[in-house]
């Protein structure tokens, strides 16, 4: 029997917006669209790490980037980055909404200024990025948005205090519902990934502590945090066209943690 080989995850001449690309899941997302042949945005506020990861992905990958500064609780820097993105490419196909910050201190000591920076960055910051792009992709008559959201966007958390973060992230994943709601009949989706606990640069000591080995011992059923590269499949099925019926859909990928 002669099988034709098919790869469902090609992102050829595609166009993909990956907020909070300088370092962690950002990267390692905007690393697995570029390994699937899409051009890349590489949005962030520390132009220098932009620019390295794109002369790194370029050279491996033979895709173009472009990197662009970018704080994403203002219109007007959000806009100069579409008017970049169309300028270079003249598309915009996937944004993935991964910038995000976390305030963590018990409630009762959470600032007014925690907590509204939180929904900027988090909540307000996604919603501007939506509208911005969006506005592209309503034209194009296509668009895959993907929000980053949190398993603490589902459910609350005994670990450690962080009720801005929890409140925020639950705003993202109503958020999801409602511009996938909107915008479908513009042919785009609008789906958001939750992910638990991930190793990246900044957690790796974390996670290794006894105190977080023991959490996940007792917590996620696999028994065990999320391993670099077990987010991207995730972030590739939703912006591919395998996921061309799947909208407003909150998917966790933790492990386990909110099944129980």
């Amino acid at each position: 029997m002669n099988l034709k080989m098919k790869n469902y995850f090609d992102l050829s001449g595609r166009v993909a917006v990956v907020t909070g690309a300088s370092t962690g899941l950002g990267l390692q997302m905007a690393r697995a669209y570029a390994n699937q042949g899409a051009n890349l945005v590489l949005l962030a506020r520390r132009m220098n790490l932009l620019e390295e990861n794109a002369k790194a992905i370029e050279a491996e990958f033979g895709v173009q980037c472009l990197p662009f500064a970018c704080d994403i609780t203002s219109t007007e820097n959000v806009q100069a980055a579409v008017a970049a993105t169309m300028a270079k490419f003249g598309r915009v196909d996937i944004l993935v909404n991964n910038a995000g910050t976390g305030a963590v201190d018990d409630a009762e000591k959470i600032t007014d200024e925690q907590f509204k920076r939180e929904m900027d960055i988090d909540l307000f910051g996604t919603f501007v990025c939506s509208r911005e792009f969006g506005k592209e992709m309503i034209k194009a008559k296509f668009g895959r948005i993907i929000n980053i959201a949190s398993m603490y966007g589902l459910v609350g958390n005994l670990i450690v205090g962080s009720a801005p973060y929890h409140a925020a992230k639950g705003g993202v994943v109503n958020l999801t519902r409602a511009l996938a709601a909107e915008w479908g009949k513009h042919g785009i989706t609008v789906n958001s990934i939750c992910p638990g606990y991930f190793y990246t640069d900044l957690t790796t000591a974390t996670l290794d502590s006894d105190f977080f080995q023991d959490i996940a011992k007792r917590s996620i059923p696999l028994g065990r945090y999320g391993k670099e590269g077990e987010l991207d499949t995730c972030a590739l099925f939703l912006a591919s066209p395998l996921s061309s019926y799947v909208n407003g859909q909150n998917i966790a990928v933790d492990g386990g943690y909110t099944c129980v």
